[in-house]
């Protein structure tokens, strides 16, 4: 099993015929991702050639939709046009949608997530600023290297892009039922306790990984659910440890309120909540093994 993507899933990519569009698209083929075609409103009727395989382009989502049966897109479009990309693909009732755009401004994210509200939250939206979702052997929707760890039974949610990679990488000898990095910006579709309500219903992810940074209060939210509804083992990393008092570090989401938003303060909150925490990713990992060996 997996969550929110499998071996049945139909991609689209807004944005495929650009270059970060085609270069990921040819990762994601490799990978085993069916991808059935792409959106591009300049470029409609035409096809591309991706990966060795003729990927027709379409107009709009909701065409390419009608047309291959598509059910998860992958945006890969520039900033300033992002918004009007999110919102044809909510209008068009897309079930998943991975924005992998970074620099979309706040106010464009909460008004498409509003939007998708407001719609019936008909459309589950991933990112923005995240480097997608890997159901590893399965599917691939985004930019995570498909080759760091296979199939297995520890489901991963992260805010960082970098270290979900890394923590796949520490446990490739586990595996993973799905990998998800939600982005780190301080408005995002998906979160980490959508995340962890997804895995605890998984009957084939045995334990958890959330991995968190500082900013924000997502960490301590999440620490809270954990405690009243999963009853899987979790194990958490909180970067920002030795962040200095009172600088702002990273992008957008890291922003540290007096002792709210502290590494300390979120690795509390989730030790309380019955979460191991490791204060390197290693150590976590560490963490994850001992559980894994104990199940």
């Amino acid at each position: 099993m997996s969550i929110f993507l499998n071996e049945n899933s139909k991609v689209i990519v807004q944005g495929i015929t650009g270059g970060e569009g085609t270069k990921h698209s040819t990762k994601m083929l490799a990978a085993g991702t069916n991808i059935v075609g792409g959106v591009n409103a300049r470029k409609a009727g035409t096809t591309v050639e991706i990966g060795g395989k003729s990927l027709p382009v379409f107009g709009t989502v909701e065409e390419a939709m009608k047309e291959t049966g598509a059910n998860v897109s992958v945006a890969f479009v520039p900033p300033k046009f992002t918004k009007d990309a999110v919102i044809e693909a909510i209008d068009a009732e897309i079930p998943l949608l991975v924005i992998i755009t970074e620099g979309v401004p706040v106010h464009d994210s909460a008004y498409f997530w509003a939007h998708a509200v407001a719609k019936g939250n008909k459309t589950r939206i991933i990112g923005p600023n995240c480097p997608g979702i890997i159901s590893p052997g399965k599917s691939n929707a985004g930019i995570i290297p498909a080759d760091i760890a296979g199939a297995g039974k520890i489901g991963l949610v992260s805010k960082s892009g970098t270290l979900t990679y890394q923590m796949m990488y520490e446990l490739r000898e586990i595996g993973f039922s799905t990998a998800i990095g939600i982005g780190g910006d301080p408005v995002i579709g998906t979160t980490h306790i959508d995340a962890l309500e997804a895995f605890e219903a998984d009957p084939e992810t045995a334990a958890i990984v959330m991995i968190g940074e500082i900013g924000g209060d997502a960490e301590e939210r999440a620490a809270a659910y954990i405690k009243e509804h999963v009853t899987k083992p979790v194990v958490g990393y909180v970067a920002g440890f030795t962040a200095p008092e009172g600088k702002t570090m990273g992008h957008a989401g890291a922003i540290v309120s007096g002792s709210a938003g502290t590494a300390q303060a979120k690795k509390e909150a989730l030790e309380a909540a019955g979460v191991k925490v490791g204060k390197t990713p290693s150590e976590t990992a560490d963490l994850m093994r001992e559980i894994i060996a104990g199940l």
